[in-house]
């Protein structure tokens, strides 16, 4: 870490599990038990059945209202400073939806998979940041009247054009990709730290269990991301949490 010039750290679910923030498959609850994530998370889905889906997602946006970031996310932002400060580049690329980076003080942050905050409208495509929680319709419209979608990327569809450029990029030059808390098996994002390799760099992963990257690993850590993180950055470069 303190030979890098250019860090790319891409983080997972795991990352906001430490939060308090259910991941993708986690089992639901209440109503939501008897639902496959995986079966709400399509434009099928929403074209069928609007109103279910959007109250799926602002029940997720919910949860994420009342979490906090943690000492991972913490970390990642002093990282993020202390880089930029010291002439060095930093890319954060996330899969999460939740914006716990943002609240956390991280900037340019590449969201691989759009936001639940951020809701697009059907017909206008205007997209627009929705604060209110609950919503108070379902789905919630547009100033023009179109119903709004939750800006996420849904299974089918393909990862925002720019983003997905503009991460493979920073995963090609950096000189040490960290892997957060993710399972390392959800492509294209999984696939960024073997370019990462390829081109020469170092490879760390921090999960609380082994991945199908942790073979090819320079360094694989297991444990709790809110604890290794801040660990590594004090032994690096004397990082204390406020």
């Amino acid at each position: 870490m303190q030979d890098a010039s250019s860090i790319v750290v891409l983080t997972g679910a795991g990352v906001s599990a430490e939060s308090g923030v259910p991941t993708f498959r986690d089992v639901q609850e209440g109503l939501w038990a008897r639902y496959d994530p995986a079966e709400l998370a399509t434009p099928e889905a929403y074209s069928r059945d609007p109103e279910l889906v959007a109250r799926w997602y602002d029940w997720r946006r919910t949860l994420c209202s009342k979490a906090s970031p943690n000492p991972a996310h913490l970390a990642l932002s002093w990282l993020e400073r202390f880089s930029r400060e010291n002439g060095h580049r930093f890319n954060l690329v996330t899969q999460n939806v939740d914006r716990l980076h943002h609240a956390a003080g991280s900037t340019g942050i590449l969201e691989l998979h759009g936001t639940l905050w951020i809701w697009r409208c059907l017909r206008c495509a205007e997209e627009r940041e929705e604060r209110v929680v609950p919503f108070t319709e379902y789905p919630p419209r547009c100033s023009c009247g179109g119903l709004r979608r939750p800006g996420v990327v849904w299974f089918g569809e393909a990862l925002p054009e720019g983003i997905l450029e503009a991460t493979n990029q920073a995963a090609s030059e950096c000189d040490l990709f960290l892997s957060v808390g993710t399972s390392a098996v959800v492509y294209p994002a999984a696939g960024l730290a073997h370019s990462a390799r390829r081109r020469g760099a170092r490879i760390a992963e921090i999960n609380a269990q082994p991945t199908p990257l942790s073979p090819l690993t320079h360094w694989s850590l297991q444990g709790n991301c809110g604890e290794i993180l801040p660990e590594l950055l004090h032994q690096a470069f004397g990082y204390a949490p406020a």
